[in-house]
């Protein structure tokens, strides 16, 4: 299976190369070892996340498509689905079948039709709409539940602004000086974003 997976996933590294999806940017930590990912998403609009800049990385196991990958988030999010240390909890990730807790539908667990394409459309979508009764992270979910606008949320902005570390503006300002520590990917990110519109000022304060 692990040659079989291997040419999946690099069909689809090379298709969103191609044809990159809005929302995110995603491509391999290191170009040798196609199952292990490094996603950045930005925060959906009109969300307590708009303008966020997130990191994360998924990892994929050798008999993908069967089984799903691993999510985590490198950059802090406090949300009621993601476990305070990164890890995403959402049911398309979760393991196929029956959920002993019937908390889940068989249709609502991983899928082998999903690919990193469905897998970041839903995870852009928990965001915007976090499933605050089956959640990761209790205290979020009980602030989230109480303060749906965070308002008088001090722990939201906090987050919220170690997301900017990845700051994007709008229009773009000619940036020469790329800290990207010789990692090619995040050079790619840069591509990704200036073809958009925006400017990725620096990632010299990101030290994860």
């Amino acid at each position: 299976m692990t040659e079989q997976s291997a040419l999946l996933l690099r069909k689809q590294l090379a298709e969103l190369n191609k044809n990159p999806v809005e929302g995110f940017s995603a491509g391999l930590i290191d170009d040798d070892d196609i199952y292990k990912w490094e996603v950045v998403i930005i925060g959906p609009q009109d969300t307590l996340f708009e303008g966020g800049f997130f990191k994360a990385y998924l990892t994929f196991p050798y008999d993908y498509p069967l089984r799903p990958p691993k999510m985590k988030f490198i950059t802090e999010i406090w949300h009621p689905n993601v476990a305070k240390n990164g890890d995403v909890c959402i049911s398309i990730l979760h393991e196929p079948g029956e959920d002993k807790f019937g908390y889940e539908k068989p249709e609502e667990r991983w899928l082998p039709i999903h690919t990193v394409e469905t897998i970041m459309i839903s995870v852009i979508s928990m965001l915007a709409d976090p499933n605050s009764d089956s959640p990761a992270n209790v205290d979020a979910a009980k602030e989230w539940r109480e303060d749906p606008n965070g308002s008088s949320r001090g722990r939201w902005l906090a987050v919220y602004g170690k997301a900017k570390k990845w700051p994007l503006t709008r229009p773009s300002v000619n940036v020469t000086k790329i800290q990207a520590k010789g990692n090619g990917f995040l050079r790619k990110i840069f591509s990704f974003f200036n073809k958009k519109g925006f400017l990725c000022r620096a990632f010299a304060n990101d030290n994860r």
